[in-house]
Parts: structure tokens; sequence; C-alpha cells
């Protein structure tokens, strides 16, 4: 059976890497197409050469970017409104445009709270990103953006709360983590194998290591931690399609 090919749909710049390189890669090494759209951050920024570089390392193409200003840093693109701030229709219209050009089999998103970090952008992201999934496949919506596309399925990135306490090593204590109960986990990934990918897409993000962000913690940890603590992803499946499959489209 063929592996599926894969659109991930993150905030910002670096959410792709942490999230679902391990995913990305293992497709695209399975030679399924796949490719990025982040919600946040301007085509001529730093941050989206850095994506380039990492898009480039996991093998998903170039990047695609919906343009809007980053919540918490308005230089993240100049004079356009903040994704929060956005109409939701106009959005979801250019987040269905990518859909429909691309045309996934399975769309990966931020899960409902916005992983562990629960960013503001992270959970808008989640709301648009459902929303267009079900869209893209209604001729009678957005019909300038293309032919009418419908993903067999959303994956959820998420954490369960058995993997918190050893993730709270890494990003401490002091700040808000947000999981789900393990039986909400519908697709545990080892993607051990692809995890020299994972990680170097994840240092591609130069600025974010600099500023001592969670690219710069794991820039600090021995190999051995860097693998126990990111050689697996948890998604959450959720259908979009009546006559849809039970079986995962993700290797477990």
């Amino acid at each position: 059976m063929p592996v599926p090919s894969l659109l991930a749909v993150f905030a910002h710049p670096d959410d792709e890497s942490l999230s679902a390189g391990g995913v990305l890669a293992r497709h695209a090494a399975a030679g399924a197409p796949t490719a990025v759209v982040t919600a946040t951050w301007a085509a001529d920024t730093e941050r989206a050469a850095e994506l380039a570089e990492a898009l480039r390392i996991l093998g998903a193409g170039k990047p695609r970017m919906l343009g809007y200003a980053d919540a918490r840093v308005p230089q993240s693109a100049p004079g356009c409104l903040r994704l929060c701030d956005a109409p939701l229709d106009e959005t979801v219209q250019r987040l269905v445009a990518h859909i429909r050009e691309f045309r996934p089999d399975i769309i990966v998103t931020h899960d409902a709270y916005g992983g562990l970090p629960g960013h503001p952008d992270h959970v808008h992201t989640h709301r648009v990103t459902m929303l267009a999934a079900q869209a893209a496949g209604l001729g009678q919506l957005y019909p300038d953006t293309g032919a009418p596309w419908q993903p067999r399925a959303l994956y959820l990135a998420t954490h369960p709360h058995s993997a918190v306490s050893a993730l709270r090593d890494v990003i401490g204590a002091r700040k808000a983590v947000y999981s789900v109960p393990d039986e909400q986990v519908t697709a545990t990934v080892d993607v051990g194998p692809w995890m020299e990918q994972k990680i170097a897409a994840v240092l591609a993000h130069r600025s974010e290591v600099e500023r001592g962000a969670l690219p710069g913690v794991i820039a600090g940890l021995p190999p051995d931690a860097r693998k126990r603590l990111f050689a697996t992803e948890w998604y959450i499946r959720h259908a979009l399609v009546t006559a849809a499959s039970t079986q995962s489209e993700l290797t477990t």
C-alpha cells in the first residue's frame, strides 16, 4: 500500500520540525508527496529562509506561507494582520487554496490545545485547518480556489499525559503544558530512523536556537537524550469522510 501524501499546517516556522519532522521525513523517504503550510511570518524574513532549509532537509518542498503576523512578534510580517485578528473566512480560503492545489491524502496540524505550549497562534491554526479541511471538499465554497478536494483524515499532533514528565525536564516546569489522556492518542509513531533529519531540521531554525527557544534547548542535549525525548510522535486521528477507513495512515 503506498504511503499517503501529506500536507502539514502549522503556525510558525519550526513547528513543523518539532511537531511532525519525523513523519514528514518518513513520508518523503517513502516517495510520498509532502508539503508544509506555515500560517505566520512573511516570505522575505530570516525565519522564512530558515524554514526553507528545514523543509529541504525533511524533503517537504518549498515553503507555503499564509503571511500573517505572529501574535507576539509584529515584525514577523510588517503591515499585515496578526493571524488571530484576520477575518476567519479569508484565512480559511487561503488554506483551502493550498489544499486544493496540493491534494493531500492526509493533513497534519496542531491539536485543539495548540500542543504543549498552547500558543494562541497554534490554537487558531488548529481551528482554521479543521474548517479548511472540510471546506476544501465542498464545491460551492471558494470556487475560485480550484477544484474540490477532500482529504481522508486529519492528524492532530499532540502529547499524551504519560510523556509530559520527561518533557518537563526539557521545556521547564515553569511553563504551562497541555497534553491529552493517553487513550485519546490514536497513532504513536516511532520516528527513530528519521531522527537525524528531524533534529537537523529543528536546528536549521538558527534564530530560534540562538535566542534559547526550544530548538536551542534541543541543540544543547546529548544525542541519547534527544532520541529518548523526540523519537516518538503522537497524533489524534480525525476522519473527514463518512466512509473513511479507521485504519491509520501513519506507520505506528
